[in-house]
């Protein structure tokens, strides 16, 4: 009897389960220098195939582009591997001689790792590397659109883990991504926590299995442009990221919020170096394209400016980089104000950095509770308040928040996993690493005695007034001086007071 495909999936990843939980218990067993030494090769392999993949991505999803693509496969190879590769990870990773407490460091087990179709091969190598430097077995679940570009990421990874040395099964990549095939992996008993990377309802589904999971939220990014900015340097970051991969990183600006006083300025810079402003009726054209029902249209994401603009019949110059357009509300009824994955820009005018905050909090609750926040400012006083006072896990200053949110051009952990805290219901709001999936126990010696319980003069003499009552209450039924003093001994002693 043939099974029906929504079964035959369920079972691979029954399957697959059971061979990365062997293979996970012979990679508990390497030394440290083992396993960085097949982390190393990933990397290596990563770097060598970093274009191909890039290439595959946009060629099966059509979202983004293949240099840009490439970039972030290589940022996985040299900047997320630079970051993990001397972190310990095996047996006892830290020592606190003054507090005598001795860190162990132990793996979860087996990640369960959903991909977006966003980020395809380079999110795989990423999850891939991490896990492993954990000692970790993977099991990824790859977008249906994304399928044959993640599977040969995963293929490539498992290869270089193998012959370096890793076991056969610690990475594993479904072939059939069904959404039973998905919940069946999140909530099987051998799985031991999600990482999980795409759309709303995928990481809500994480946090409602029953197991661990890192989730990530959107990110409508807000970017604060202060009086004090430096607008050239300003604008060519923004553009640099916001053009970057065509805006399909989730921490790409999603919306400019300019103080009046440089508004004039702001716009003729943006204007120089590529950016083209929609009028009102070119606005609402694109508006019609771009939500489907509460969604995203995917036919939207990751499109270049002119891609945009032909599905709605605008012609705009061939060297266009980013379509701007001018926005005063904030909700589902407008969608410039919303995430939009794709070289869009709302333009947001406000009259002081106080508004300011208000409206990037406004952008924030819209959508992106907790993700990233961007701020051009050279007022320190200034940068402090958006600092303190916004809901965002990264606050971006003076970058591209593509960049600065992924640790590319900050100083913050290199990830393309990034966590938005309580504020959008997740976890952690790290930027996700190796220290995320790992177990860390303490031996703890002892350093000192506890002190034995003496009761405070409050406590005694509340006990001897008790002691009094007892003997007065028992003298009233005619006992000796002699028996009094025993009753009296006798409840001192019951309450320890000797």
């Amino acid at each position: 009897m043939k099974l029906d495909p929504d079964l035959q999936s369920i079972q691979e990843v029954r399957n697959y389960l059971q061979e990365a939980k062997t293979a996970q218990k012979q990679l508990e067993t390497m030394s440290q220098q083992q396993i960085d030494a097949i982390v190393e090769a990933m990397a290596q392999v990563a770097e060598k195939e970093a274009e191909r993949l890039g290439m595959l991505a946009v060629e099966e999803t059509g979202f983004g582009n293949p240099a840009d693509k490439a970039a972030k496969n290589r940022f996985v190879a040299a900047d997320v591997y630079e970051a993990i590769k001397d972190m310990p990870t095996v047996g006892i990773i830290r020592k606190d001689e003054q507090l005598k407490v001795w860190e162990i460091a132990q793996p979860v087990g087996i990640v369960a790792a959903i991909i977006p179709s966003t980020n395809p091969t380079s999110t795989v190598l990423f999850k891939c590397m991490i896990s492993i430097k954990s000692r970790n077995a993977i099991v990824i679940s790859p977008h249906p659109s994304a399928l044959r570009c993640s599977r040969e990421a995963a293929r490539l990874m498992q290869q270089a883990a193998q012959d370096a040395g890793a076991p056969a099964g610690i990475i594993h990549c479904l072939t059939q991504p069904t959404l039973e095939a998905s919940a069946e992996l999140m909530k099987h008993k051998l799985t031991d926590v999600i990482l999980a990377t795409g759309g709303t309802a995928m990481v809500k589904a994480a946090y409602s299995s029953g197991k661990p999971a890192y989730g990530v939220g959107p990110g409508n990014v807000p970017v604060y442009i202060h009086s004090s900015a430096d607008i050239s340097k300003a604008v060519r970051q923004i553009l640099q990221s916001k053009t970057f991969d065509y805006g399909t990183i989730c921490a790409s600006e999603q919306a400019l919020v300019v103080d009046q006083a440089i508004k004039p300025q702001l716009i003729q810079e943006l204007k120089q170096q590529g950016a083209y402003f929609l009028n009102e009726q070119d606005k609402q054209n694109i508006e019609s394209i771009l939500m489907i029902g509460k969604g995203l249209n995917p036919k939207v994401v990751g499109r270049s400016p002119s891609v945009i603009a032909g599905m709605v019949g605008i012609s705009i110059p061939t060297e266009a980089r980013v379509l701007i357009a001018e926005e005063t509300a904030v909700g589902p009824a407008h969608p410039f104000s919303m995430e939009k994955l794709s070289p869009l820009l709302a333009l947001y005018t406000v009259s002081d950095w106080r508004e300011g905050c208000r409206r990037c909090i406004e952008l924030l609750e819209l959508g992106g509770l907790g993700h990233t926040l961007g701020i051009h400012c050279e007022d320190d006083t200034v940068i402090e308040a958006f600092g303190l006072e916004k809901p965002a896990s990264r606050i971006v200053v003076n970058a591209g928040t593509t960049f600065g949110g992924i640790g590319a051009t900050t100083g913050i952990m290199p990830s393309l996993t990034l966590g938005c805290g309580s504020f959008g219901n997740n976890i952690t709001s790290d930027n996700i690493g190796p220290q995320h999936l790992l177990n860390i126990k303490r031996l703890a010696f002892g350093i000192r005695e506890m002190p034995p319980s003496v009761p405070s003069e409050a406590d005694t003499a509340l006990t001897i007034d008790r002691a009094v009552e007892s003997v007065q209450a028992r003298t009233k039924l005619g006992i000796s001086r002699e028996e009094v003093m025993q009753l009296v001994k006798s409840v001192l002693a019951e309450m320890q007071l000797h």
